[in-house]
């Protein structure tokens, strides 16, 4: 068990890195962002503040996660796996709030979306009820997935 929390604390520590790093690589806060606040952004776009909550919820889930994931037989798929999401999350920052590159964000972010559901798919019968920890990931790139589409679509 001791094992355990010593993982946990190096994928909270990962996973809360990738988030500040990502929020640097943005540049602007979208909440002060002229070019992001000038879009025609979907209607079901939440406050700003929940932006905040979810990646918090998300990452500490995340990282129960893969504290457990990593238990499984074949590390280097699942560090492999992991690598590339972490990419994949701190970049879309960059490519979609900093470059204005709204496709290219689209399909990066899709990407990931495809990449944390095949997390789930892949090692949900492994993990049990641990891989249950994953879906507030899954859900909320769905939706960010959306705004994304929606942002490239009207604009």
């Amino acid at each position: 068990m001791k094992n355990y929390y010593v993982r946990l604390a190096l994928f909270l520590v990962l996973n809360f890195a990738a988030l500040g790093i990502g929020g640097f690589l943005m540049g602007e806060s979208p909440g002060t962002s002229e070019w992001y606040n000038s879009m025609n952004q979907a209607p079901w776009t939440p406050p700003g503040i929940f932006f905040g909550i979810a990646w918090t919820v998300i990452m500490l889930c995340f990282s129960f996660y893969m504290a457990k994931l990593v238990e499984y037989p074949n590390k280097q798929l699942v560090y492999g796996l992991f690598a590339v999401q972490w990419i994949l999350n701190v970049g879309w920052n960059y490519v979609f709030f900093n470059q204005h590159l709204v496709l290219f964000g689209l399909i990066w972010i899709a990407t990931l979306a495809v990449l944390i559901a095949y997390f789930f798919v892949r090692f949900r019968q492994y993990l049990g009820n641990f891989a249950w920890l994953i879906v507030p990931y899954v859900l909320w790139l769905i939706i960010a997935t959306s705004l994304n589409a929606y942002i490239w679509i009207y604009n």
